[in-house]
């Protein structure tokens, strides 16, 4: 006579994936340098060099221009490039088919690696801060707690695009699109340095993009109190539009 064991409840089973997923991440060296080391150094160059003098405004600190670009470079490192990496090279292996079998399901899966995201972006958030407050970085209170929603729509943004990317192109490619756009939209898209450094035409396109629409939301948060409603709005339309575009054309295998 043969038993059969009932799966585990459902949230248990997205958190022991979400836990793989986070531990794998930070684990990694390849990952650890870009999800953490990289920023870090970025944050203390900017804030104890002239790089961000042209816009820190009047009775601000080069750290009250820096925090708010690394974590938006945080996010960028993790939801995109580091989820997007992982995520190509688990389809290429045939991981993502088989997981896709068990009991996690297609849908447990993905909300794993959504969770996984949020506690590594914790984890950034946390280094980024005590890095910044060793620096001077002194952030209000209402500042902190408007940030988190910002950051998780940022998240969700960038997490659907990392995933779109990884479900339909070869993992080689996935590589290496995201290196160069993490590049890219660091140096010049609006994420370490405000759009408004940028000529006015080219300022304007990286307002639209969800690199430019992250940074210049966190640094109004917590240069003013509250993001403008615009780039919460861009960001919203990029995240509806990945995820839209990662449910149609994801390929499991």
């Amino acid at each position: 006579m043969t038993t059969t064991t009932a799966p585990a409840p459902l949230l248990r089973r997205v958190a022991a994936q979400a836990r793989f997923e986070t531990v794998a991440m930070l684990r990694n060296g390849e990952q650890l340098l870009l999800l953490v080391v990289l920023p870090l150094m970025g944050l203390v160059g900017l804030s104890l060099t002239g790089m961000l003098d042209a816009v820190v405004p009047p009775g601000a600190e080069r750290v009250d221009v820096a925090v708010p670009g690394v974590l938006a470079l945080c996010v960028l490192s993790n939801a995109f490039s580091g989820q997007g990496i992982q995520t190509g090279f688990d389809r290429r292996y045939g991981v993502l088919r088989l997981l896709s079998t068990t009991p996690l399901g297609r849908g447990g899966l993905i909300a794993g690696k959504l969770l996984a995201v949020l506690a590594v972006l914790a984890v950034q958030y946390v280094l980024v801060a005590a890095v910044g407050a060793a620096l001077g970085w002194r952030p209000g209170v209402l500042a902190v707690l408007v940030s988190v929603p910002v950051l998780l729509l940022g998240a969700a943004a960038f997490t659907g695009l990392g995933l779109l990317l990884a479900g339909t192109v070869r993992a080689e490619a996935t590589l290496a699109v995201t290196n160069l756009v993490w590049v890219l939209l660091a140096a010049v898209g609006g994420t370490l340095f405000p759009a408004g450094t940028l000529p006015e035409g080219p300022a304007w396109l990286v307002g639209l993009l969800p690199s430019g629409a992250l940074g210049q939301a966190l640094r109004e948060t917590f240069l003013t109190g509250a993001p403008h409603p615009l780039p919460l709005l861009v960001l919203a339309v990029w995240a509806a539009g990945a995820w839209a575009g990662a449910v149609r054309w994801f390929r499991w295998s």
